[in-house]
This record gives C-alpha cells, sequence and structure tokens, in this order.
C-alpha cells in the first residue's frame, strides 16, 4: 500500500525524457523528475522514494528526504504567509502549508515553530498542525521510569517545558529541576521520572537512579576527586551549594551531585564537614 507522506519502496517501470514512473500499485504510476534521475536508474529497479503531491495536486517521487515526514514533529522555518496559511521550510520544492486554523496565533514570517505533519484524509495533501495534543498522548502505558528516551522542546511555561517523547506522546520536564539552557525546538537526550496515577508522563534530563556501576555516575565521581586533587584536596561545593554553582562546575544537576559526594563518602574517598569536601587520600 503507498503511504503518502512517507517513504516507499517502489519499481521503476518505465524511463521517459520527463523523469521515470514507478509502480504506484492502486494509484498508478507515479512520475519521479528527471532532476532526481541518475544513470544507475534502470528499468526494474527498485528504489527508496518519498511521495508528496506537487503543486497540482498530482502524487509525485523524489529520492530527498525532507526534515521531516508524516506523523513526525519537526521544528521549522515560516518562509511566506497568505490568505489560506503559512508555508514552511521543510527541505522539499513544494512548501508545507500550516492552515490558519492550525496555528495556535499567527505564524510570522522568519520565525520557527514546532509542528506535527498530517496527511488529509479528504485531499491526500500533506499539512501541519501547531496543536500537537491533538496527534500525540499525553499518557502512557508502556514506558517504563529511567528510560532513556529522545525529546524535542515544544513549548514552555514558567512551570514547566513540553517535550515530544520519542516522537510519540508529550510529558513535562519542571522547570525547577532544569539546570541548564534549554530552547523551544531544541532536541536533547531525556529519562523518564515518573509516570504518574492518571499515567501522564514527567520527565528528566539525567538519570534518576544508579549504583557503583552506572557510567553516567562513576563520571560524576571521578570528576570530583579530579577537581578536588586540582584544588589542593578540597572544595566547598558540598552537597548544600547552589544548584547552579554545582551545575557550573560539573555540568550536573545538584541531585546527581548530592548522589555522588554520598557514593564516595560510603567509598572512604572523600570527608564531608559542613559546608566543606576534602579528598581522604594524598593528593
Amino acid at each position: 500500500m503507498l503511504r503518502i507522506g512517507q517513504k516507499n519502496v517502489l519499481r521503476i517501470v518505465k524511463r521517459l525524457p520527463q523523469g521515470i514512473y514507478l509502480d504506484g500499485g492502486k494509484e498508478g504510476e507515479i512520475l519521479m523528475p528527471k532532476r532526481y534521475v541518475t544513470d544507475e536508474h534502470k528499468v526494474d529497479d527498485v528504489i527508496e522514494v518519498f511521495i508528496y503531491l506537487d503543486s497540482e495536486d498530482r502524487l509525485v517521487a523524489t529520492t530527498e528526504t525532507p526534515l521531516a515526514m508524516v506523523d513526525e514533529v519537526a521544528y521549522l522555518k515560516v518562509i511566506s504567509v497568505n490568505k489560506v496559511g503559512a508555508f514552511m521550510d521543510w527541505g522539499l520544492q513544494k512548501d508545507l502549508l500550516v492552515p490558519h486554523n492550525e496555528q495556535k496565533y499567527p505564524f510570522r514570517i522568519g520565525e520557527s515553530y514546532v509542528v506535527y505533519l498530517f496527511l488529509d484524509d479528504r485531499s491526500n495533501r500533506i499539512a501541519a498542525t501547531e496543536y500537537l495534543d491533538e496527534y500525540l498522548s499525553e499518557s502512557s502505558f508502556y514506558y517504563k521510569e529511567n528510560q532513556a528516551v529522545d525529546l524535542l522542546i515544544c513549548s514552555k511555561t514558567e512551570l514547566a517545558y513540553k517535550a515530544v517523547i520519542n516522537q510519540s506522546h508529550l510529558g513535562l520536564i519542571y522547570s525547577n529541576e532544569v539546570f541548564q539552557p534549554l530552547e523551544v525546538g531544541q532536541k536533547i537526550k531525556g529519562y523518564i521520572k515518573k509516570i504518574r496515577a492518571d499515567k501522564k508522563i514527567d520527565l528528566c534530563l539525567q538519570p534518576l537512579k544508579a549504583d557503583k556501576k552506572d557510567e553516567a555516575l562513576e563520571n560524576v565521581k571521578k570528576s570530583i576527586i579530579a577537581y578536588l586533587i586540582a584544588h589542593d584536596g578540597s572544595s566547598t561545593l558540598s552537597d548544600k551549594s547552589n544548584p547552579d554553582d554545582i551545575y557550573a562546575t560539573f555540568k550536573v544537576s545538584k541531585k546527581v551531585y548530592k548522589r555522588a559526594l554520598s557514593s564516595l563518602y560510603k567509598e572512604r574517598k572523600i570527608l564531608i564537614n559542613g559546608g566543606k569536601i576534602s579528598i581522604t587520600f594524598p593528593t
């Protein structure tokens, strides 16, 4: 079955001056214009192409890969606006339409927005919307706490950042747990912090659980020891220090830093005395 707005593997049925024609099954033959054709494309070869509608609403194939495909979320730039809607650059010759009713506020030329690409069932046209929650679930039954995920920051409030999780769900990263700059449209690695009773998803940017074999925690511990050695065996960056000061030095949250200090203390590698930590072996 042909998937419009997705990659398809199709057979070349003929080659003409205007390009090659591919077997689109029930949709008939589909042109791939000559600008995408090479000498290597032979009749009966099977090739991977992206299928969409051209400016005259005809199915067309390309070997180019757009910045996003149908059922995906992307951060794209607006290049024009007219009475129909806003048009975004998604890496193909025909720009991507975001109708006015799919915009929360009117899009502006030159600005970028996070949008979800969908296929209009009636017209087979590919379009995009800013209303991600109509297509992405905010609850989950199968994510596990502390699972590593890919995130795309899609909006920000005073309390939290909303992020797209693995192109399929939406979750929240609470602002008071963020210790690094985050921007709308930014892609970043993250973790499932908690699945709440209502199945809503809380996120974090660092792993929650760790033990001696946890590579991330071990790296923080090594950084602390190296820092102590470089500073005459002691430091005033303790478990009571300001979170911003900790992040500025070690690029981790205060919670992770405290866990690393606790592990080092249990291993008797450091001493903790009020607002000071010190190494227990000669430097």
